[in-house]
């Protein structure tokens, strides 16, 4: 269960910020040149891709609070049908899905005997974090040039991760929030959220369809959500008393600790993006 918060740092580590830097490019090019070979494939392809990826998150979410015991069958029988839904039908069948997964989870606990009110929570917050999350993924790969801006959705949100990395380890003073993340800056922060407005500006030039003013608002939805997607994950890593949530990718985490900024991204993406065509 929830062990107590460790105390908060008041400055970044700045050891083996060179190695460090490395290894994560090490792991992000590899994944980030599979993740756009999987978003041109598109179709079926992407979004199964997306119901595995999915599923290894759902695990090693349910794994931090296994004391409680949610149900990983009725967690990934539900993700299966957001990523169904979100492939083949509609926003509001999305919607049907989500709201559905409230009686499944609970019927799937019942028929265990072994779950609690906690373990059901769980299970809906693996669901709608990472399900919805996923399926608006392959929401916005469905809309006109929806394959371009999902990868400008993936280069603004790993380019501003890595500059506000960088950012932080080479001028961050100021905490931003000590008792979730202490490594993370205010320094850092500002230098991620231009980072990601200036990847997507770049992205911009190599796409006709996408003018300089809607390149902007993309990449500054794009610029807020991801540090608000890390730092939840990191909101229940502390809460759970761990530092990662798996070991995926070796010392670099697991699934979720990799994905957590484009379950925020993903929804961002899809509905100021949505909003420019339609408007």
């Amino acid at each position: 269960m929830a062990q107590a918060r460790q105390p908060a740092q008041s400055a970044p580590r700045k050891q083996g910020g060179g190695s460090e830097l490395l290894a994560r490019v090490a792991v992000g090019l590899p994944a980030l040149a599979i993740a756009v070979a999987l978003v041109a494939l598109g179709g079926i392809t992407f979004a199964v891709a997306l119901a595995l990826l999915g599923a290894v998150c759902l695990y090693e979410l349910y794994q931090l609070y296994a004391d409680a015991k949610p149900s990983l069958i009725a967690g990934v029988v539900a993700l299966a049908g957001l990523l169904a839904a979100a492939d083949f039908g509609t926003r509001e069948q999305v919607l049907l899905v989500a709201v559905a997964a409230i009686p499944l989870t609970f019927l799937v606990t019942l028929l265990g005997s072994r779950g609690s009110t906690f373990g059901i929570a769980l299970t809906l917050l693996g669901v709608w974090w990472i399900g919805l999350g996923l399926a608006h993924g392959v929401l916005l790969r469905r809309l006109p040039h929806g394959s371009g801006v999902v990868i400008d959705v993936l280069a603004g949100t790993f380019v501003g991760d890595s500059v506000a990395y960088l950012g932080g380890r080479a001028f961050g003073r100021h905490a931003l929030a000590p008792t979730i993340s202490p490594n993370k800056t205010v320094e850092g922060l500002v230098a991620g959220l231009v980072g990601a407005i200036v990847a997507v500006l770049i992205a911009s030039h190599f796409q006709h369809w996408l003018d300089t003013r809607d390149a902007l608002a993309l990449g500054a939805g794009i610029a807020v959500a991801a540090p608000i997607g890390d730092l939840f994950e990191s909101y229940v890593k502390r809460d759970a008393g761990t530092k990662d949530t798996g070991r995926l990718f070796g010392a670099h985490g697991g699934a979720l600790d990799r994905l957590d900024a484009v379950l925020f991204t993903a929804v961002t993406g899809f509905y100021i993006w949505h909003a420019l065509l339609v408007g």
